[in-house]
């Protein structure tokens, strides 16, 4: 019998069975393991409760020292980065995904026509692409006059605005203009894929490397030429790949999702299982940005346990996810490092590092329950990331790191949503 199959027959004789994928995985299935109840004994109204009031938190909470959240004109939102004081293309999509995810179609829709007017390139060599960060109203130049500069696009915006409006579109039906969410994403999918056509990108690549099968970390410059692990999401890429409207884009974006999978593997410490926050396509580290393990670099804790849950092709996602969470789990429980080297050694202390403990509760998704229990006892016991004791104007205070409740508050999100079986597929899947 194969290690596995023995492991899930012990398993299923322990109160833990449920926090196992099921076969095929819950993107097939519809089976969502709901890790609060199935480890904690949480009922399902202290679920709820708890994901409500993190989300109002998170999107209604004090202006200065709690909501991301802000309304824009003309029925428009933003979710702020408030530690740099901008609007980035990566919180935009997150807020997109967790509203479809908690069902706020008015949300959603306010932060998708912001990131339509003030982000998307109607134009020029950009045509097609969103620029990462604009300021609080939409500019290039912030309130103090200062430029905000390269304000061309990062790939994770996309990638993860396409999968939120396909989403909007199973769940919630497609409307006009703007609204015809599928229409969005297809466009958008396509425009990352063929950006290369000569009539498309004026000097500006795909954000999938035609030859790397693999997402660029920016579609321009030398920094075409390698990527981020955590822009890597092949739960995501299995969906475009069923989903696209060519049959060429699907299996091209077949082998995507499948290169995503090697890359987790060779960009990964073999015994630490820290991944650097930027890697060459082979997923060597890339020196000349420093080989740590850095906020970037937080998602890899979770995005493999993620592709377990969904697909459950890959078991040596279940290896990954217990060598970061038994690294974890070695450390002093209040204070977490969230900056190192990949063998482990420490260069900065986050405390409770909130954002990290939300990763560390997706990658119970696919750890062994020893080891993911006590990550989402944590999860659960911590309140949502605030800036409680900064400035008042939500900045940070003199001598903090970073402002918790932007990055932290979202990756907290997730993690409440993973944890509690509540961030789901939307929209039919083929075997």
């Amino acid at each position: 019998m194969k290690p596995h199959l023995l492991l899930a027959g012990v398993l299923a004789l322990t109160p833990f069975a449920n926090a196992a994928p099921p076969p095929g995985g819950a993107a097939l299935t519809g089976e969502y393991p709901n890790l609060f109840k199935t480890y904690l004994g949480k009922s399902d109204a202290e679920v709820e409760a708890k994901l409500a009031a993190a989300f109002d938190q998170l999107f209604y909470g004090d202006p200065f020292t709690e909501r991301i959240y802000y309304m824009g004109s003309e029925d428009t939102a933003y979710l702020a980065d408030v530690g740099s004081r901008d609007v980035r293309s990566e919180g935009i999509s997150y807020g997109m995904m967790i509203t479809v995810q908690m069902d706020k179609q008015t949300e959603f829709n306010a932060i998708w026509k912001w990131a339509k007017t003030h982000m998307f390139y109607e134009e020029g060599p950009l045509k097609g692409y969103f620029a990462w960060h604009r300021d609080y109203d939409g500019d290039m130049t912030r309130a103090d006059g200062s430029e905000i500069r390269g304000a061309g696009p990062a790939p994770d915006g996309e990638n993860w605005m396409v999968m939120a409006l396909f989403f909007a579109s199973h769940r919630w039906g497609d409307g006009e203009g703007i609204f015809n969410y599928g229409r969005e994403a297809q466009d958008l999918l396509k425009m990352m894929i063929h950006k290369d056509a000569p009539s498309e990108h004026g000097g500006v690549k795909a954000m999938f490397h035609p030859v790397h099968k693999q997402i660029r970390f920016v579609p321009e410059g030398p920094a075409s030429e390698f990527t981020d692990p955590s822009y890597h999401t092949p739960h995501y890429t299995e969906l475009f790949a069923r989903w696209a409207e060519d049959p060429a884009d699907r299996a091209f974006l077949k082998e995507v999702a499948a290169t995503s999978r090697q890359h987790f593997r060779d960009a990964a410490d073999p015994t630490t299982g820290i991944m650097p926050n930027y890697t060459n396509f082979d997923g060597s580290a890339l020196e000349r940005w420093g080989r740590v393990f850095d906020a970037d670099a937080w998602r890899t804790l979770g995005w493999p346990a993620m592709d377990w849950s969904w697909w459950g092709e890959d078991e040596w996602m279940v290896e990954q996810s217990n060598r970061i969470l038994r690294f974890y789990a070695s450390q002093p429980a209040d204070d977490w490092p969230d900056k190192m080297q990949l063998d482990g050694t420490v260069e900065r202390r986050g405390g409770i590092a909130p954002g990290l403990t939300g990763m560390a509760a997706v990658a119970a998704l696919a750890a062994d329950p020893e080891l993911g229990k006590p990550m989402v006892e944590r999860l659960w016991n911590m309140e949502m990331p605030s800036d409680v004791g900064r400035d008042t104007d939500g900045t940070m205070a003199e001598g903090e790191l970073r402002s918790w409740r932007y990055y932290d508050g979202l990756l907290t999100m997730f993690g409440l949503l993973h944890a509690s079986g509540q961030f789901r597929v939307y929209g039919p899947v083929s075997p």
